[in-house]
């Protein structure tokens, strides 16, 4: 049994990715990730609302992360630069995590309805990356542009980092954003 909450939570993840590789997401129920992690499916729901949510754990620290980042930005930067500089940060954090975050996006490219969610939460954070560069001065409709764009070159980004584990994300964001410059010009 785990000792503590964050070591219960650990392990319901652990468990969580194994089970949806080994049977898919759809085939997997909360009572055998809870199960597998050795506690009961009511710990299960102490920590995740629901079996989606073990893949989609860190958003509201993800969206902490991106936006100070993009607050702390130096000034005089455009905003693709901005954004630029706040995925490094949220790079680094998904490269410490490659263990989980490799077999999540492989989770969620095979289920439809986890593509869907990942969707809705893509859409978020993007709102919530143009809500910081309007606090910056930039006008809303380049805001939303910008964040929307941004945040499907980091999508980008992370798939190639994914496919090609050679080259940090760093490399692959900066080449990403090199591209997305090169079809502006």
């Amino acid at each position: 049994m785990p000792r503590s909450g964050a070591e219960a939570r650990r392990r319901l993840q652990q468990a969580a990715m194994e089970l949806y590789r080994e049977r898919g997401f759809d085939k997997t129920t909360t009572a055998e990730i809870a199960a597998r992690a050795g506690v009961n499916e009511r710990t299960f729901f102490r920590h995740f609302p629901d079996k989606r949510e073990v893949l989609f754990d860190g958003e509201a620290d993800l969206r902490a992360t991106l936006t100070q980042e993009v607050a702390e930005a130096p000034e005089g930067l455009r905003p693709f630069d901005v954004l630029l500089c706040a995925f490094r940060k949220a790079g680094r954090i998904l490269e410490e995590n490659r263990p989980f975050s490799e077999p999540r996006l492989e989770i969620i490219a095979a289920t439809p309805t986890l593509r869907e969610r990942d969707l809705a939460k893509g859409a978020s954070l993007a709102d919530a990356l143009a809500e910081a560069l309007r606090q910056r001065g930039v006008a809303d409709r380049p805001a939303r542009l910008a964040a929307q764009t941004g945040w499907a070159t980091f999508h980008h980004a992370a798939q190639a980092w994914i496919d090609d584990p050679s080259q940090s994300l760093d490399a692959h964001l900066g080449q990403a954003f090199e591209d997305l410059r090169a079809l502006c010009r």
